[in-house]
């Protein structure tokens, strides 16, 4: 009995979803790593005053939503075999029922991102670095503005 190759096993796919500063992106590789699909769709920001950067996690969704239905158009679902996600490490507010709450003083809740490039909360950053906490050796001996600490202490 002589056996066959088997190069008729379906393939499998991968996606990929990378939310970025100004748009999300989409990516479906298959089991070789060969780029299949690709599709960005670029997010909405604002800035209300200098150094407050703002987003909508609702549209940032959405976004995701439209790339990822974009590459896998046309391929049974059923192949795919992983999902990796990234963003960017920007502070989303939520209420307890998980709908946006927001982070400027014009109360939209629409923007209720803080983004990682806001510089908001200088002097809460200068405030928590002046204590020299312990904690603090954990991030570099001194914890920067783009971090969520700081942002967290100006919602305060």
């Amino acid at each position: 009995m002589t056996t066959m190759p088997t190069d008729q096993e379906p393939r499998s796919y991968y996606v990929g979803v990378d939310v970025g500063t100004g748009s999300v992106r989409a990516a479906l590789v298959d089991q070789k790593g060969v780029l299949v699909a690709f599709a960005d769709q670029p997010t909405k920001k604002w800035e209300p005053q200098f150094n407050h950067h703002e987003q909508s996690s609702e549209d940032i969704w959405a976004a995701c939503c439209v790339v990822t239905k974009k590459i896998v158009q046309g391929i049974d679902l059923n192949q795919v075999r992983g999902l990796g996600f990234d963003a960017t490490c920007s502070l989303v507010v939520l209420d307890k029922q998980f709908h946006p709450l927001p982070v400027n003083h014009e109360g939209d809740s629409h923007r209720n991102i803080i983004m990682w490039l806001d510089h908001r909360a200088v002097s809460q950053v200068h405030r928590i670095n002046e204590t020299k906490h312990r904690v603090l050796q954990y991030v570099g001996g001194v914890m920067s503005v783009e971090m969520q600490a700081p942002k967290l202490l100006w919602l305060k």
